[in-house]
């Protein structure tokens, strides 16, 4: 069970930024004795993938601050945060972690399950990160765009570390996130309905 909520946990954290989830592991792997990568994924490890991946994360962070730019970023990232999110789930799975000792004894053979589990994670929390900026943009005029990708920089990064480290408190990430969604949700369905009564005046007084 702690090797699916580790992959989990990853695969969220690839949903708000691509990269952090992927760095995190291979610096930890290299660096210190906090996760085991298996022979598949020691690439992550190698200098020159956590060097490529610095400079994507640094080209990432920047974009996803400045309103129009994030928008687009965002479109590219429908692409990419799922793909991360797979290896994210793939790799952390099957990984030996302070918490994990016997990581295969839980997927088995079906390697190909936490691959695709980790897309769809992903794919689900990039589509709430999407659907909310323009709901951050419009209500505070642009300047809310780089608080909001700093705070899910932040959550990345503590999501990465706690899928890793401590993976039953992914479970409280996740609430967190499914409770951002619903205010996203929310938010959208209130700027509708408060157009729907401007537009319908401009239209009587067009043709009335």
């Amino acid at each position: 069970m702690l090797e699916a909520l580790t992959g989990t946990g990853l695969a969220a954290s690839a949903g708000l930024n691509a990269y952090i989830p992927l760095l995190t592991m291979g610096l930890l792997a290299r660096y210190t004795d906090a996760i085991n990568l298996p022979g598949g994924w020691q690439w992550l490890s190698n200098g020159w993938v956590i060097g490529i991946l610095a400079v994507l994360l640094a080209v990432e962070v920047v974009a996803d601050k400045i309103p129009v730019v994030d928008h687009v970023n965002d479109i590219v990232q429908t692409v990419v945060r799922p793909t991360a999110g797979g290896l994210a789930f793939g790799a952390g799975s099957s990984s030996e972690t302070v918490t994990v000792s016997d990581p295969g004894a839980f997927f088995g053979s079906h390697q190909w399950v936490p691959v695709a589990a980790g897309v769809v994670i992903a794919l689900c929390v990039h589509g709430v990160k999407a659907a909310s900026r323009p709901v951050v943009n419009a209500t505070t005029a642009g300047v809310g765009a780089p608080v909001a990708s700093t705070a899910e920089d932040f959550g990345s990064v503590a999501l990465s570390l706690l899928a890793i480290l401590l993976p039953v408190l992914v479970l409280l990430g996740l609430v967190l996130l499914v409770l951002g969604g619903w205010w996203v949700i929310k938010r959208r369905r209130q700027r509708r309905r408060d157009r729907r009564p401007v537009e319908g005046v401009g239209t009587r007084r067009l043709f009335g």
